[in-house]
């Protein structure tokens, strides 16, 4: 109890700091309120800690607070980040892009960065209106920027915002600039903010960066003779209200696609998304619209993009006919096999080839790779390790793909992010290749699984909200680091890595050093039988998640699904029970 006083009177303290003049009178009543309240579990949420300038920016619930998304956290941000750019950059007048997806103050938000940036003396490109995140990577690059930033929470849940921030790669900031940039924002105060902009430094963009960049999406096509003959594929598309609405149409009548058919009630702009529960390709019931519409119109596959279109979701027909929601790994498994078998056989494979693929990914696409003679690299989580790839063998290796289980995936190298634009119009030509060859995608998917081994991956997310969270998931990685499990589910583990040591032991006791570019706080155990089990805490969202991969060698063709599939889940329950999950 004296420890929770405590906590009260500290946030408390810091609480009263925002009811001064600098803040606005909203602002300031919300505090009163939370102040006011006898219920001190709000004021401690908004208050206990400062929201996080991460290495990939920032991502919270909106709301007053030093925990919350509003424009005076963001301003702060904003100005550390303008601070850091202008110590990177003293030879030049540097520019930065801005643009913001369809949440709710997204375009508050946008606009309070451009004013701090251009307040600072840096030129801003803003978009006129929402845009996908990869449009803002490629516009980074495509106008020779030193940064940018996109106000989205990607796939969160309503009540959050977020912001992403960018290097002049178009890629999401790394070392050395994320630490730097972060200590910079670390130093600001509310009061050094320069919210008033300067309007000569601020520049509207717009359409032709969308006609720009779809002309680059189309870098990604492999074979444009099989979209051709099959340009009457029957897709459904929906943008679960938010940025892929316009672009992803347009682009996929760009590359010769006829039979587009989108969700209305889901084309319609809005940050409470009121269709779904949580607007994440990852739930299937995000798709129900979707499935629905395709069923009515007897669509071939239903496609989706998450609010800012960076990660998209597939759904196609089963043998009985009935709709199959493809998870993470096997779109990113079709998309790597699709790009190496038909690059081969149309002789665009040179041998300098690479694919990349994050360590919780599944392994399939590295035998896949492997059996192809293709270089693959595993890296860590998060999309801004596939662009360090492409960065650092850029000029010396060709990237013909990347991906992650969480439905993200980049087809072609103009963009440094995930790409649903680009991937969407590339499935739908695996859909049209599919259909020239007598099968549907689940056909193809069942082929790949024959050709290059069965594997179920399911992803378990254990949710711990608020400051007993963050210290019990905290807890739990420090307990598997001290007491590290001996079997899975009945399997011996026979390897275990901890990226935040970058060390693996095998079961001999062995020990040797990870190469990675960094650390990250990530356990992974593999077991005799293949199996393999990853654990990370989440960066972005107060969860820790556990990767489990499970193989069976007995599939040999879609008859085996099934019975292979329910073999595998009753594993994974044996896994979860051995972690006590």
């Amino acid at each position: 109890m004296e420890n929770n006083a405590q906590l009260i009177a500290q946030c408390e303290a810091i609480a009263k700091q925002w009811l001064s003049p600098a803040f606005d009178e909203e602002t300031r009543k919300e505090v009163q309120a939370m102040l006011d309240a006898d219920d001190k579990s709000a004021l401690i949420d908004a208050f206990y800690q400062n929201l996080e300038f991460g290495t990939g920016g920032l991502r919270g619930i909106m709301g007053a607070g030093t925990n919350r998304m509003n424009k005076y956290i963001v301003g702060m941000a904003t100005q550390g980040f303008a601070n850091y750019i202008n110590k990177a950059f003293t030879d030049i007048q540097p520019a930065v892009v801005v643009g913001h997806d369809c949440r709710n103050n997204g375009r508050m938000f946008a606009e309070t960065v451009a004013d701090i940036f251009s307040a600072n003396g840096i030129k801003v490109y803003l978009f006129e209106s929402l845009r996908p995140t990869p449009e803002i990577s490629f516009a980074i690059r495509q106008l020779g920027c030193q940064a940018g930033v996109n106000v989205t929470a990607s796939h969160n849940p309503r009540e959050y915002n977020g912001y992403k921030a960018y290097w002049d790669d178009g890629a999401q900031v790394l070392a050395p600039h994320d630490k730097g940039i972060i200590d910079e924002v670390n130093k600001v105060k509310i009061e050094d903010v320069k919210f008033e902009g300067n309007k000569d430094l601020i520049e509207i963009i717009g359409g032709e960066m969308d006609w720009d960049y779809i002309q680059a999406v189309k870098e990604a096509m492999v074979d444009q003779d099989v979209i051709l003959r099959q340009k009457d594929l029957n897709i459904v598309y929906s943008p679960m209200h938010g940025t892929g609405r316009v672009i992803i149409p347009m682009a996929l009548r760009s590359w010769g696609f006829q039979n587009i058919h989108v969700v209305p009630e889901q084309m319609v702009i809005d940050g409470n998304f009121p269709t779904v529960v949580s607007p994440n390709p990852e739930n299937a019931e995000a798709m129900t619209l979707g499935m629905k519409l395709g069923t009515k119109l007897n669509a071939d596959l239903v496609i989706a993009s998450d609010p800012d279109a960076d990660r998209l979701a597939i759904v196609c027909r089963n043998p009985k006919g009935e709709w199959e929601i493809l998870n993470g790994n096997q779109t990113c498994m079709m998309f790597s096999w699709y790009i190496i078998a038909n690059k081969k056989k149309l002789g665009q494979l040179k041998g300098n080839e690479f694919l990349v693929k994050t360590i919780v990914t599944t392994e399939v696409i590295a035998e896949i790779a492997k059996k192809n003679g293709v270089e693959y690299k595993d890296c860590y989580t998060g999309f801004k390790w596939i662009a360090n790839e492409i960065r650092v063998n850029e000029g010396k290796k060709k990237y013909i793909g990347g991906g992650e289980e969480s439905f993200g995936f980049l087809p072609f190298d103009k963009v440094r992010d995930k790409d649903s634009p680009a991937s969407i119009c590339l499935i739908c030509e695996i859909a049209a290749w599919a259909r020239d060859n007598g099968m549907t995608l689940y056909d193809l998917l069942m082929n790949i699984y024959a050709e290059y081994g069965f594997s179920k991956e399911v992803t378990i997310n254990v949710v711990r909200p608020g400051k007993t969270g963050a210290d019990e998931i905290k807890q739990m990685m420090t307990d598997f680091r001290a007491n590290p499990p001996k079997d899975l589910g009945g399997s011996k583990i026979v390897l275990a890595k901890d990226y935040k040591s970058l060390e693996a032991k095998d079961a001999q006791g062995n020990v040797t050093k990870l190469d990675m570019p960094d650390t990250s706080n990530v356990l992974q155990w593999f077991c005799e039988d293949g199996t393999k089990v990853s654990v990370r805490p989440s960066g972005t969202e107060p969860k820790i998640k556990f990767y489990t991969e499970v193989k069976d060698a007995s599939f040999k063709g879609a008859a085996d699904y099934e019975a292979c599939s329910k073999k595998a889940e009753a594993k994974i329950e044996a896994i979860k029970k051995s972690l006590n999950l």
